[in-house]
C-alpha cells in the first residue's frame, strides 16, 4: 500500500491538496485532505483494484442523490482516485464500544443501522435480486444526526442477511468482545430490520457463524476466540445466548 503524501507531493493535479489525516483502510490509501481549503477524502486504489474502484464509483453516483451515502466530486482514472466529500462524524464502531455511551443511545444507532441497510436493500432492490453493502463492518458507517454507509467497493449481488450478519459479527467481535450488552444489540438490530421486511431474514445464526470465521484471516491472534464463538451461535442460535447469559 502506497503512502498518500506520494500521490499528494508527485502528482501534479494534486499540488493544492494538503493532507489532513490518515484514514484507516485494509486495502487502499485513503486520506482526509482540503483541496483549495475545500474538505475532501482521497481514496486511492492499487492498481489491482481498479475494478473494485469501477464498483464503488457505479454505486455512489446511482445513491448519492437518494441515500446517505458520501457524494462522488471526481473519479481520477489516470491515478485511480476517487474524491469524495468529508462527512464530519463519528465513526459507529467507536461509539458503540465507547463505555460512556448509554445503553439506550447504541440501541438507538442499532435502529437507525437497520433503516439503513433496509433502505439500501430496497433502492438497489431488482425484481428479487439485492445489491448488498459487502463489508458491513461497523466502521464502515459515520454518524452525525443519521446513519451514512461508506466503503462500496466489495458491494455485490447477495441477500440482505448476509449484511445484517455481518454488522452483527462486527459489533460481536470488537472491543468488548461477545458481551451481554452486544449480544442484546445484534438482537435490536435483527429484529428491526425483520419487522421493517417481514420475511427477508431467516436462520441468520448460520451467517453471523460465518462472519466470526471470515474475520480470522484479519485476526488470526483471535482465531481460537472467534472460532469458539462462531461455534456457539451456529449451535444454540443468537437468541438463546442473549437469553442465557442475562
Amino acid at each position: 500500500m502506497k503512502d498518500i503524501e506520494e500521490l499528494i507531493n508527485k502528482r501534479k493535479k494534486y499540488k493544492n491538496t494538503i493532507l489532513q489525516k490518515k484514514l484507516n483502510s485494509k486495502k487502499n490509501t485513503v486520506a482526509y485532505v482540503t483541496t483549495d481549503k475545500k474538505p475532501r477524502v482521497l481514496k486511492w486504489f492499487v492498481p489491482g483494484l481498479k475494478r473494485n474502484m469501477e464498483n464503488e464509483y457505479k454505486v455512489l453516483k446511482k445513491a448519492q442523490s437518494e441515500l446517505n451515502v458520501p457524494t462522488i466530486f471526481e473519479k481520477d482514472d489516470k491515478n485511480n482516485v476517487l474524491i469524495l466529500n468529508y462527512i464530519i462524524g463519528e465513526n459507529l464502531c467507536d461509539i458503540i464500544n465507547d463505555e460512556d455511551t448509554s445503553y439506550k443511545e447504541k440501541e438507538r444507532l442499532m435502529i437507525f443501522l437497520s433503516e439503513w441497510f433496509y433502505t439500501f436493500h430496497n433502492f438497489f432492490k431488482k425484481d428479487n435480486e439485492f445489491l448488498i453493502h459487502g463489508d458491513p463492518t461497523l466502521r464502515n458507517f459515520i454518524f452525525t444526526d443519521r446513519i451514512w454507509g461508506m466503503d462500496f467497493e466489495e458491494t455485490r449481488s447477495g441477500r440482505p442477511v448476509e449484511d445484517i450478519a455481518g454488522a452483527c459479527a462486527s459489533l460481536l467481535s470488537t472491543d468488548p468482545m461477545f458481551t451481554k450488552e452486544k449480544y442484546r444489540l445484534c438482537n435490536v438490530l435483527i429484529d428491526n430490520y425483520i419487522k421493517l421486511a417481514p420475511g427477508r431474514i431467516s436462520d441468520i445464526n448460520k451467517d453471523i457463524a460465518y462472519s466470526l470465521l471470515e474475520k480470522i484471516q484479519w485476526r488470526p491472534e483471535q482465531e481460537e476466540t472467534l472460532r469458539k464463538y462462531s461455534k456457539r451461535i451456529r449451535q444454540k442460535g443468537i437468541k438463546a445466548i442473549f437469553e442465557k447469559v442475562i
